[in-house]
């Protein structure tokens, strides 16, 4: 039994006392002991070493005390092993030097034999649990099947991914396939890092909010839904869509357990879209942790009234940003817990 089980419940829809709070991106360049990794191994060492990984994701329960983990990996490690050569460089980030472009680059990727190609991450997690001695829940992740897809094509990260969405308006029907074969390969993942045992997924969709609302729907949803179909029988599947407000309604009728919510979207009318009965999670600006721990406080404080205590897990609207102080990232949970209500 899980000590603290109160990310479990909060996704169950059940009573608490207090919402359940944890940080994307928590194990992080704020903590000087990652900091202290980061300097010895290359990014992908540290993915792909079962040791190191299970350290850096129990970091953060160690220091500021989150009610959940996260496991320490990266999204592109799927394109990896689907054939795609992914690099991370040195104050650039991933970069791919073969994108793909033609029908024929789509043909030469692969769903692979996810224990070969990515049982590492499987190892990690079971190391991860060991180390966590079932003090919180572990939580697995994967990229949304358009996220992946726009590093596949564009070859680097974008701000607006032009070349990722001309290759879906220009080639249809290759951007279709090479989206299917992304979606079969993290559905078999997701469900060996279930086997192996985490006990929530989620799915980020960083950038679904590039998308029209119809182009959403057409390039991104329908994949997602099918991983959310596929993995919601076996455990709590936490969807989240950077800028993909406009998707909350349609989400809410799916089987997923929680929809995360960015900084853009007031806490009411996240409510209001997702008709009072989804948890949701979210929704901190990231870069109002650079605030001072007292109005951090506040402003947790007023968020958690906002939403209301339950079907609410307390996070921010995207990943922990990598300079901020690491007081202020303490203030922002113990925020949390101290929460009363009024």
């Amino acid at each position: 039994m899980i000590k603290n089980d109160l990310f479990l419940r909060a996704l169950k829809g059940e009573t608490v006392q207090r919402p359940p709070v944890w940080m994307m991106r928590q194990a992080g360049r704020y903590l000087p002991e990652f900091i202290a990794l980061r300097d010895k191994y290359d990014f992908f060492t540290r993915c792909r070493t079962p040791e190191i990984a299970a350290e850096i994701t129990v970091q953060p329960i160690r220091r500021i005390a989150p009610d959940a983990a996260i496991l320490f990996s990266d999204i592109l490690v799927v394109p990896q092993a689907m054939g795609l050569e992914v690099v991370m460089k040195e104050n650039f980030g991933p970069f791919v030097p073969n994108p793909i472009r033609t029908i024929q680059d789509v043909e030469r990727v692969i769903v692979p034999d996810i224990h070969e190609t990515l049982g590492y991450v499987m190892d990690a997690i079971k190391l991860t649990k060991e180390m966590l001695n079932d003090e919180v829940p572990l939580i697995g992740f994967a990229g949304s099947p358009w996220t992946i897809m726009c590093y596949a094509v564009e070859g680097q990260g974008s701000k607006s991914f032009d070349k990722a969405k001309g290759f879906c308006f220009q080639y249809p029907e290759a951007a279709h396939v090479l989206l299917q074969k992304i979606t079969d390969t993290t559905i078999l993942y997701l469900k060996e890092k279930v086997k192996a045992g985490v006990n929530a997924v989620q799915v980020f969709d960083s950038w679904g909010g590039m998308l029209s609302p119809e182009d959403y729907q057409i390039f991104s949803y329908q994949y997602i839904n099918q991983i959310v179909e596929a993995l919601s029988p076996l455990t709590h599947v936490v969807v989240f869509g950077k800028g993909c407000w406009f998707a909350l309604e349609e989400m809410t009728l799916s089987k997923v357990s929680a929809l995360g919510v960015d900084w853009t979207i007031r806490p009411e009318y996240a409510r209001m879209l997702t008709n009072h009965t989804m948890t949701l999670q979210g929704n901190f600006d990231p870069s109002r942790l650079y605030s001072s721990p007292e109005t951090i406080k506040k402003k947790v404080t007023e968020m958690i009234n906002r939403f209301g205590k339950d079907r609410y897990i307390v996070n921010l609207g995207h990943g922990i940003l990598p300079n901020v102080p690491l007081e202020n990232a303490e203030a922002f949970i113990q925020a949390v817990v101290n929460w009363k209500p009024n």
